[in-house]
């Protein structure tokens, strides 16, 4: 595994082969969770790890964190068009990169997507706190109060959330590393505003690549219900749903290892031999 710089972001490379995978991580902020991902995949792709832009001196935009996915894109030293695997907003950023750069990419692989509007985000956010308990909400309280570092308690609250978006984990370190609060607040500030204006989902019927979803039936994210909505912008889209099964399904007991075999599958059946076409 190799590391090299690309402006303000990090990329964690695996794998030799001619076939290239983009991991894009979701948050937004919330870089390295991921590795578990690229190292199975490596067995089979090249995989470039995408640690997104940190928070600088302008306020971080998706437009800009679409522009960075296609320098890295355009940089990674093959003639084939990759593939983006995206995991929660890293999902979002995939179509919102693809809606832009339609002929850039082989296809897209959505694991755990967030939402598009607001009944999709406020079923989220309603399952979320039928299943906390006091406990956890007590534990909230409390990183709230004593961790007084915005990118340590994201990191901290980053992890409580997977305990309630989570079905039953295998026992498994936590790879997220220093995770960039203020990115992301700008970030999802400019998705957000940018589905008020109506610019996504409608542009996504821009994208002519495969695309699947990957979703746990226990995600409360409301695979269905996003899935419905994009389906109307990406009538391509296969959907892919397992029981007993979270938000991360690569660290789910049930199905990891059928997650890891139906990803790959696919990808191998989607990544064809076209070249490269930067636009």
């Amino acid at each position: 595994m190799q590391s090299a710089s690309v402006v303000r972001m990090q990329v964690r490379k695996y794998g030799s082969s001619e076939r290239v995978v983009i991991l894009v991580h979701g948050g937004p902020g919330a870089p390295g969770y991921l590795a578990p991902v690229a190292r199975e995949l490596a067995n089979s792709f090249r995989v470039l790890e995408l640690f997104q832009r940190r928070s600088g001196s302008e306020p971080l935009t998706v437009a800009r964190h679409v522009t960075d996915l296609d320098d890295l894109i355009k940089s990674h030293g093959t003639e084939r068009r990759p593939a983006i695997v995206g995991h929660s907003w890293g999902a979002m950023l995939a179509l919102a990169y693809a809606a832009v750069h339609p002929d850039s990419v082989a296809c897209l692989a959505l694991i755990g997507c967030g939402t598009f509007d607001t009944v999709a985000r406020n079923h989220m956010e309603a399952t979320r706190n039928a299943r906390m308990d006091k406990s956890l909400r007590d534990q909230m309280k409390h990183f709230a109060r004593e961790i007084p570092d915005s990118d340590e308690r994201l990191r901290a609250l980053g992890g409580l959330i997977r305990q309630v978006d989570s079905y039953d984990l295998i026992p498994a370190k936590d790879e997220t590393e220093i995770c960039d609060a203020r990115g992301h607040d700008e970030t999802w500030r400019d998705m957000l505003r940018l589905q008020d204006e109506g610019v996504y989902p409608s542009c996504f019927v821009n994208i002519r690549s495969p695309v699947i979803m990957m979703h746990g039936a226990f995600d409360p994210h409301p695979g269905r219900l996003i899935r419905d909505g994009l389906a109307l912008q990406v009538p391509q889209l296969e959907y892919h749903e397992w029981e007993q099964c979270g938000h991360y399904p690569w660290l789910e007991k049930a199905v990891r290892d059928d997650f890891y075999s139906t990803l790959q599958a696919w990808l191998r059946r989607n990544m064809t031999s076209g070249k490269f076409t930067p636009n």
